[in-house]
């Protein structure tokens, strides 16, 4: 990157280890809640082998952005990637399309995390609502859940506001507040007996399904949505420039994490479906483990399940939270939003991308319609692995990145993988959820995501208008702006990503 561009924003500060990136990624295991009853609906019990192929798929495609994350240490995991791959370096035109792609990448990356946060508020809400009778009286459930989110966002702001580090330190207490219950809640019913096989065996798949056209593009739309869940422990990967050893620490903390996610969403989802059948879970599809909870251990056991899975979902916003602001950094780092968005404070914290992030959630929470949300959600991810994935591609074979150093290196010929997982994502699964949300919800979803994504254009553009009057500003000017917000020693350390 020009010195001009790094006098333009501030950057972050390497302060965490793998362990704390992936206590900060563990809130991705709890990604599985919103789907739990949602993919056996279309499935039946053949949900549990969507999840374990999902996850596997995570692994095809992480081994690529660890890769990356280790050979471009200073971008931000699947955002910074593509942005840096695709710009063309000393372009002399107005507008760079190599950097839109890459700037229309890591758009579509925070948007695919970014309603992570208004979905658990959501959540939070009903339970609270159906927890809680004096709450019931007194507020509506749509209430409930824009105040959590109110609540919610702002602790968190203000615990994120001293750095990473510390919010590694919040995802050390959440992890132990909510994955361990969830894996007593996993594990109890298969010791107790309560797991039968035959809800599983005997319910494969629906009496309906054929492999036609029509059931073809279903199985896309949802594997879209499970990779919404069962890949995102990429996220792990997002905190490259924050790391104190990225080529170490990148690897260690993602596939800790998959490992993690793997045995979580094949196990989760093959008790609840043992434990209550398939027309079970379809008769509570948003909240399965509830019932499951009932009958392993009783009505308090359901209570104390309602308040673990409330720790989990702060959690899962915990995660979210950082990884959308990060994203948003990094574009405002590459010139691909508006600078102001990467402006940080003293420690490091990107607090602008923060508080604009909680601002479109709280918008969001007023839409109420989770499948909608998600749906749109999804949309943004798949197009984020597609391109992310070609930019891999990219990297493999363009002379300005071949002969860069790998620390770690995934397999020989793993392009040839990344492009074929890259194809699955763009067109197979964007047109796949597409489809879906048409039969289920109608287009809401469909043109929400679309919208969202084509905002993008006229704030890059802006963007691109920005960084020309800033390269007309005379350096000495430009110096003197840059001191009033950082301390020479400051700027001694700021790195550069290339």
């Amino acid at each position: 990157m020009s010195e001009n561009s790094l006098l333009a924003v501030d950057h972050l500060k390497r302060s965490i280890d793998w362990k704390q990136g992936l206590a900060i990624s563990l809130g991705v295991p709890l990604l599985i809640l919103p789907s739990l009853g949602y993919i056996p609906l279309y499935l039946s019990a053949a949900a549990i082998l969507i999840w374990g192929l999902s996850v596997l798929q995570g692994f095809m495609q992480n081994a690529a952005y660890a890769e990356m994350a280790t050979t471009f240490p200073k971008a931000s995991g699947l955002p910074g990637y593509a942005q840096h791959i695709f710009r063309t370096e000393n372009y002399k035109g107005k507008y760079d399309k190599g950097k839109l792609i890459g700037g229309f990448s890591a758009w579509s990356y925070w948007f695919a995390w970014n309603p992570v946060l208004a979905i658990f508020a959501i959540l939070v809400g009903g339970y609270l609502h159906g927890l809680f009778p004096v709450l019931a009286a007194t507020f509506t459930e749509y209430q409930l859940s824009l105040i959590s989110g109110l609540v919610i966002f702002a602790g968190l702001f203000m615990v994120n506001w001293f750095g990473l580090k510390d919010g590694a330190i919040l995802g050390y207490i959440l992890a132990a507040v909510s994955l361990i219950p969830l894996v007593i809640l996993t594990v109890a019913p298969f010791a107790t007996g309560h797991v039968e096989l035959a809800n599983i065996t005997g319910n494969w798949l629906p009496a309906d399904w054929a492999w036609d056209m029509h059931h073809i593009l279903i199985l896309f739309g949802i594997f879209a949505i499970a990779q919404w869940s069962a890949c995102g422990w990429e996220t792990a990967a997002i905190y490259g420039p924050e790391y104190k050893n990225p080529a170490k620490d990148v690897p260690k903390a993602l596939f800790a994490c998959g490992i993690i996610c793997f045995f979580s969403y094949v196990l989760v989802q093959t008790a609840v479906i043992g434990v209550l059948g398939v027309d079970g879970v379809r008769a509570e599809p948003v909240s399965p483990l509830i019932p499951v909870a009932r009958a392993v251990f009783g009505e308090a056991g359901s209570i104390i399940t309602i308040i673990m899975l409330i720790a989990a979902m702060i959690l899962i916003i915990q995660t979210a939270y950082l990884g959308s602001s990060r994203a948003m950094h990094s574009m405002a780092t590459e010139g691909n939003l508006p600078k102001v968005f990467g402006k940080t404070n003293r420690h490091g914290t990107p607090f602008i991308a923060l508080l604009v992030t909680a601002a479109f959630n709280v918008v969001l929470i007023s839409m109420g319609s989770l499948a909608a949300i998600l749906a749109a959600a999804a949309i943004g991810y798949t197009c984020a692995n597609g391109i992310s994935l070609f930019a891999y591609v990219r990297a493999r074979k363009h002379p300005a990145f071949v002969d860069l150093e790998r620390p770690f290196k995934a397999p020989k010929g793993w392009k040839h993988v990344a492009m074929l997982f890259g194809l699955f994502n763009l067109p197979l699964c964007l047109v796949g959820v597409v489809y879906l949300n048409s039969l289920e919800i109608g287009w809401t979803s469909t043109w929400l995501g679309f919208i969202v994504l084509a905002l993008y254009i006229p704030i890059w553009f802006y963007s691109q208008g920005e960084s020309r009057r800033s390269n007309h500003i005379p350096a000495t000017a430009r110096s003197s702006d840059h001191h009033a917000d950082t301390d020479a020693a400051d700027l001694e350390k700021l790195p550069s990503i290339t």
